[in-house]
């Protein structure tokens, strides 16, 4: 295999599944974690070859060299998950997964808790906590998930016993969105004026937070719920045509919030005003201050996606796995070094940090009735693309992608998804799920082994205790973050778009996909085009509830779409075999048609040109 990762990839083996008899396996029990003998321990850390082993280290390291580099036939080994794995190694693995998940974890709180009017406006000093959080909440969940426990006396279990790891998800953004836009507008958050007096502004609003984390409690019972459902059933309800359209609605509208903030921050200056307190990003007094879409934050911005650019053709498999992360060191390097950050931020933090610093005096625990259905149709999605993504772990871990043992992983991965949103909630942070960019590492790296997950939740849970690794964000100026967020969101995008890819296409397909992007895309482009009908001025607070509750989920362009997919895949009829063949067929007579026409028409004017030659001579 060569070093280059875009490249066509050499013959691939044939995955050999192994066919145990050992009683254990017939509950299943050999699936979940236990702890290694002590002469296991042993051998791994006191011998050179439980250290080391005999892995090619130079396939990780080497860069790629567009026509320099010479074709190897030599491939690393598989590790697989319970395969014996060096403990270099295993560090060096589980540090790359940790880097690529640090932007996807921090990246949506940084969004919630910024600036904005669908955002919390909090203080440097609760943001900060707030990254700390994230990181160690997904450290301890990941921990759950890779290993895995029954539940006692029973069939179930918690956990995929899979190197599948947990982060904060990308699905919540666009509610908690909508949901702090309607409590700011309600008086439920508070307004006040700029450091000029006269500019209004959102002030920090930590009750939102409080509110969103408490209804996420409730809300989580139903991922916990539909996970005792047979898989089938739970495929079968939401099939690809249902989540590939609602992942790329969520991409889709994370994409804008990226590119917002690219051109300079999603605060009160993206509104452009000629003058005040918010005429310049990210506001008057600020380091290297400069109207909103301004050039040197359109460059700072494409100076990481460039950077990552760059990784991919140039980097080595180890680089290309941190490309993101790359990209965005390389934007704070010179944005520190041209004067657009403040140190201060970071200075002020403390060294060390834990859960429950800013805990619920700090977040103020409630239910926000109006996002409580939104909040139902995130989870359910988020359900459905937690299947999606245990699936594909089972794939490029070399295991059943169907039979018994599949489907406890299943059952075990989403029960411990929708744990996930609870116990992260009660973490005080925004609910997490199995990221799927990691199943790309073990693909690339040839190691699904658990050792590498393990290793990969210690260094999780070391950046967030030491708060300063996640201060670092806070000072990365918004035109940076956006460079890296937007390309990071259109993998959300392009995520939906590959599960419609494995969709036959039929007509009744294409209509689905058609109804709800129209609908869903629009009201991601134009968020309030279908909240001005519906209003309610009277006093009863159950009806100003459920109007509140439907304009949310009207403003959100994701909830939209799924809800239109969902009950058009339940009500229209599927396709009969005969028709799906009789419409290919078809198409194939008319291209066939199409083709002899032009090979006709090429003919004939072949024929007229040797004609014309004869005449002239």
């Amino acid at each position: 295999m060569t070093n280059e990762i875009t490249s066509a990839p050499a013959p691939a083996e044939a995955p050999v599944y192994e066919i145990r008899s050992d009683h254990k396996h017939d509950d299943l029990a050999d699936t979940a974690g236990s702890l290694p003998s002590l002469r296991t321990v042993y051998n791994t850390l006191f011998t050179k070859d439980g250290w080391l082993g005999d892995y090619d280290y130079g396939f990780l390291c080497m860069p790629t060299i567009p026509c320099l580099n010479k074709k190897s036939t030599r491939q690393p080994p598989f590790f697989g998950l319970k395969t014996k794995l060096p403990v270099l190694l295993a560090i060096v693995m589980g540090f790359q997964h940790s880097l690529a998940m640090i932007a996807g974890i921090v990246t949506p709180v940084l969004i919630m808790s910024g600036p904005g009017t669908g955002n919390m406006n909090l203080d440097m000093e609760t943001r900060s906590y707030m990254l700390s959080a994230s990181l160690i909440s997904s450290g301890i969940l990941s921990l759950v998930q890779i290993t895995r426990f029954r539940i006692f006396n029973t069939k179930y279990y918690i956990g995929t016993g899979l190197l599948s790891v947990v982060g904060t998800s990308f699905n919540f953004v666009p509610t908690f969105g909508a949901m702090t836009t309607r409590m700011y507008q309600s008086g439920q958050c508070p307004m006040g004026l700029a450091a000029d007096g006269v500019t209004p502004v959102q002030l920090p609003c930590p009750q939102a937070w409080g509110a969103f984390l408490g209804t996420c409690m409730v809300c989580s019972s139903i991922e916990i719920i539909l996970a005792f459902l047979p898989p089938k059933i739970m495929k079968r309800l939401f099939p690809p045509v249902v989540t590939g359209v609602t992942v790329f609605l969520i991409g889709a509208k994370l994409i804008g919030t990226g590119l917002t903030q690219w051109a300079g921050g999603s605060g009160p200056c993206s509104a452009m005003p000629a003058e005040g307190y918010f005429s310049v990003c990210p506001n008057v007094g600020a380091p290297n201050a400069a109207p909103w879409a301004s050039p040197q934050w359109i460059g700072l911005g494409f100076l990481v996606f460039m950077t990552i650019m760059f990784v991919e053709f140039f980097g080595s498999p180890f680089m290309r796995n941190a490309q993101v992360v790359i990209g965005l060191v390389v934007g704070l390097i010179v944005a520190a070094a041209t004067g657009y950050t403040d140190t201060s931020t970071l200075d002020d933090a403390p060294v060390v940090t834990f859960l429950w610093v800013k805990n619920f005096t700090t977040f103020p625990l409630s239910i926000y009735a109006p996002a409580v259905i939104p909040l139902l149709v995130t989870y359910v999605l988020t359900m459905v693309e937690a299947i999606g993504d245990v699936t594909a772990s089972c794939e490029v871990s070399r295991l059943a992608v169907e039979g018994r043992e599949f489907e406890s992983r299943i059952q075990g991965g989403v029960l411990a998804d929708g744990l996930g949103g609870f116990l992260s909630a009660v973490m005080t942070n925004s609910p997490m799920s199995v990221f799927a960019q990691n199943n790309g590492i073990i693909a690339l790296t040839r190691c699904a082994n658990a050792s590498a997950g393990y290793v990969c939740c210690m260094f999780l849970i070391l950046m967030g205790v030491f708060s300063k690794f996640g201060t670092l964000f806070l000072m990365i100026p918004d035109s940076v973050l956006g460079g890296m967020t937007t390309f990071l969101f259109a993998n959300v995008a392009s995520s939906g778009m590959r599960i419609l890819a494995f969709l036959k296409w039929t007509r009744r397909d294409r209509f689905i996909v058609s109804a709800a992007i129209s609908l869903g895309l629009g009201v991601s482009l134009i968020p309030n085009a279908l909240t001005n009908f519906l209003t309610y001025s009277g006093s009863s607070s159950i009806l100003e509830g459920l109007v509140d509750s439907v304009n949310i989920i009207l403003s959100t362009g994701f909830c939209v779409g799924a809800i239109i997919a969902i009950v058009l895949n339940q009500l229209l009829p599927a396709e009969k075999p005969e028709a799906m063949e009789e419409e290919r067929q078809e198409g194939v007579r008319q291209a066939d048609s199409k083709q002899a026409a032009k090979i006709a028409a090429e003919m004939e004017e072949a024929s007229n040109g040797n004609k014309a030659e004869l005449k002239h001579l």
